[in-house]
């Protein structure tokens, strides 16, 4: 008992003396009427973990919207340099996405339901200020893995401001 309680202790003390961060893409909130909140954990000066979740609320009918619904990627990311104000990174992600295909049958438009997992890579650069406000701005490109009614292609990019701590 006193083993387990002493690992589930320097568990959590671990984990509240680690920088963490959680932002919102703001792009995509304004441009798309796309929600895209993320969470990161710091392991160490150059490498964290993290997970977003995206949400779209544009309309099927509308000139440009993602194709996914919704979206789960965890990601992990190397930082190139560990400078106090920009950093630039790589990262590589898995996204499981839900959404619909658009299937044209002889002047019929339907929609069927889709889940896929993409596994991609993308880079950006992060500006973190002293007091703790963050700037991301990111970009990559995943393939779909496992289903054939899945569009073949999958976007990461954003802009996403946020705060650590």
């Amino acid at each position: 008992m006193r083993k387990t309680l002493f690992a589930f202790t320097l568990l959590i003390s671990s984990i509240s003396f680690a920088q963490q961060e959680i932002k919102v893409d703001i792009a995509d909130a304004l441009a798309l009427k796309t929600l895209d909140i993320s969470y990161e954990y710091y392991l160490s000066d150059q490498s964290s973990i993290g997970i977003s979740a995206l949400f779209n609320f544009e309309g099927k009918g509308s000139d440009f919207r993602y194709n996914e619904d919704r979206m789960i990627t965890p990601f992990f990311r190397h930082y190139f340099t560990t400078e106090a104000k920009w950093n630039f990174f790589g990262e590589g992600w898995f996204g499981l996405n839900f959404g619909e295909k658009e299937i044209n049958n002889g002047g019929n438009t339907t929609y069927k339901d889709y889940t896929d997992g993409a596994l991609g890579i993308g880079i950006g650069s992060k500006y973190t200020s002293a007091g703790g406000l963050t700037i991301d701005v990111h970009g990559g490109l995943g393939r779909n893995m496992f289903g054939s009614d899945s569009p073949i292609i999958v976007p990461r990019v954003g802009i996403g401001v946020g705060y650590s701590f």
